[in-house]
């Protein structure tokens, strides 16, 4: 019985995890959804999930101001991020940009 309940608490997990839109073909939600069949579920195993899709480890351990903006390049991370999430839409920065290292 522990186990169809871990089975259900995973499979919900796997249901509610984000799509990658950098790796179609590797999905976290395939694996744990492949997971959630494995005969040997613990509950340890559904609480990490659990906890690694409501980012609790980034609120339990909230990086400081300094280091997300370090004083040699304080907007390096914001960078990242939007270069990130611009990638995600499939818009990219002209040849030009990237040779001059022009941000905006």
């Amino acid at each position: 019985m522990v186990a169809s309940k871990a089975t259900q608490r995973l499979s919900s997990v796997a249901s509610s995890w984000p799509v990658d839109p950098f790796r179609p073909n590797i999905q976290l939600k395939n694996f744990l959804r492949s997971l959630s069949a494995h005969p040997k579920l613990t509950s340890e195993a559904v609480r990490a999930a659990q906890l690694l899709r409501d980012n609790a480890i980034q609120e339990k351990y909230a990086l400081s101001t300094k280091t997300l903006q370090p004083a040699s390049m304080p907007r390096h991370y914001e960078r990242l991020v939007e270069g990130y999430e611009r990638s995600a839409r499939g818009a990219g920065r002209p040849w030009w940009k990237v040779f001059f290292g022009v941000w905006k």
